[in-house]
């Protein structure tokens, strides 16, 4: 008969399931599940919550250096930010008639406003961060791929929408076709073919910036749940390790 420990992490289960296979045995699945809920359940609140915070201030922290330097949006074809879909058409047409550099300019102002804004939601997230309840952070540690940029989209982006909009205004105002954006994207919006949020280039660049910080903050946050022990705290190590 095989027995089982409370704690046991998700790989000694694998081993377990493995060796169980091989030997012909008859595996108790009801057993198996409680015991692959209790490698979560024998974790306490204050472990969880604080392994949990650990693991989001790295990632974010990581993430705004990533994206916060020059190039950190316009070279990282992930979160590069380009004109809307529904104005492809229109920077086709700029480039047929000579117009191409105009284009990447306006392409480059968005990117760098994105970089210039991006730095000054740190304090936005690691309020989000210390203020987040157990609930949470068990919801995240057993939370699929979107977990944590759901967490942080419910409790930051008015705050970071907030902080950003002016830094973006303020870059892209620089640009000379800004208005000539502006224009041809108000009159897409009113025709129902772009949303209205995304009918001026501050706007849609803030949204864009934003998008792009979750994205890496949940890329920063997979590569730490894949190996923990890279996170340099012990804290993190047993609890991510606990759930491999």
């Amino acid at each position: 008969m095989v027995t089982h420990s409370p704690t046991l992490s998700r790989r000694q289960l694998q081993r377990w399931l493995l060796a169980g296979a091989a030997g012909g045995l008859s595996l108790n699945w009801a057993a198996l599940a409680q015991a692959q809920a209790s490698a979560l359940a024998s974790l306490t609140n204050a472990d969880a919550s604080a392994g949990v915070k650990a693991l989001l201030t790295q990632g974010a922290g990581a993430a705004i250096d990533l994206l916060g330097q020059s190039g950190g949006y316009l070279n990282n074809p992930l979160v590069r930010i380009a004109l809307p879909s529904q104005l492809n058409q229109a920077a086709k047409l700029m480039r047929q008639f000579g117009l191409g550099a105009q284009v990447d300019g306006i392409e480059t102002a968005m990117n760098s406003a994105a970089e210039q804004a991006v730095p000054q939601g740190k304090d936005v997230l690691l309020g989000a961060i210390q203020g987040m309840s157990v609930s949470d952070a068990k919801g995240i540690l057993t939370g699929g791929d979107t977990s944590v940029t759901d967490f942080f989209s419910s409790k930051t982006r008015g705050g970071l929408t907030e902080r950003f909009t002016p830094i973006v205004q303020q870059t892209t105002n620089q640009v000379a076709l800004v208005q000539k954006y502006d224009q041809l994207a108000g009159t897409a919006a009113r025709y129902g073919l772009l949303r209205q949020q995304d009918a001026n280039l501050a706007g849609y660049v803030t949204g864009k910036t934003v998008d792009g910080l979750y994205t890496v903050i949940g890329q920063q946050e997979r590569a730490l749940r894949q190996d923990p022990v890279s996170a340099g705290s012990a804290l993190l190590t047993r609890v991510l390790g606990g759930l491999k």
